[in-house]
């Protein structure tokens, strides 16, 4: 499975002096969330029909605390597609990461539904069909059995189930599962475990970021009132000015 490593979403975000990127030097770094549903998928899938988990990340020397975390929670072994200067594109890591997985055999592939740096939820997708093989996006659920796979994925007012042949990738969605937690000896027993770092094959980046800018800053709230008084100004402005009934 591939993590990646993410600003951890309670850091306070400085945009850096060029205008197009941030300041990382003051900025907390995790595992991107979702690959952590994604992990946990995987290990639960091991305990249930054995196997291995193999941690696959594409990142700077920074991004060995990264792995470490991932082969505490369960993951067997990691391999390091270590660079510092990679491009922070898509298409780019997507097809490093595919060029990689060309020469590994492996039955489930997955990936988070998106960074939560940068939103893409494009590199998991990208990288299914660059290997030529099935890909379900935002799984809820997964079961797998006699080389078949079934991938529940929700949508508004029900849910959509995929079945699916193995080798698939699936991009895991919050629902998926309930991440563990690391114990202590955990934590220490994961720098036995073998990393394998490899520099990745290079491929330019096809998009450049142009400017990050800040959000607009939130209008002030309203007080419409107090008690049963307040509801029927809240209906009118609900109704009139936000529109939204």
């Amino acid at each position: 499975m591939c993590v990646r490593r993410v600003p951890d979403t309670a850091t306070r975000i400085k945009i850096a002096p060029d205008g197009r990127s941030i300041v990382t030097s003051d900025a907390e770094f995790v595992i991107n969330p979702y690959e952590e549903y994604a992990l946990e998928q995987g290990v639960q899938l091991k305990e249930k029909h054995g196997g291995e988990v193999v941690v696959l990340t594409l990142g700077p020397e920074k991004s060995t605390s990264v792995i470490l975390k991932a082969l505490a929670l369960g993951a067997d072994r990691a391999i390091h597609l270590k660079s510092e200067n990679f491009p922070d594109d898509p298409s780019a890591v997507a097809r490093a990461i595919a060029a990689e997985l060309k020469s590994v055999e492996f039955d489930i592939l997955l990936f988070g539904k998106k960074g939560v740096d940068d939103d893409n939820q494009q590199v998991g997708s990208m990288v299914a069909e660059l290997l030529g093989i099935p890909c379900v996006t935002q799984i809820v659920k997964l079961e797998i059995s006699d080389g078949k796979a079934l991938a529940h994925r929700e949508v508004e007012g029900g849910a959509i189930v995929v079945e699916t042949t193995l080798p698939s990738a699936f991009t895991a969605e919050k629902d998926l599962t309930v991440p563990r937690y690391a114990s202590l000896r955990e934590l220490v027993a994961a720098r036995k475990k073998p990393i394998l770092v490899k520099e990745p094959q290079p491929f330019p980046g096809v998009l450049e970021i142009v400017s990050v800018q800040y959000p607009p800053p939130r209008p002030p709230g309203r007080v419409l009132g107090k008690g049963v008084e307040a509801v029927p100004v809240l209906v009118k402005v609900l109704h009139e000015e936000a529109k939204v009934i």
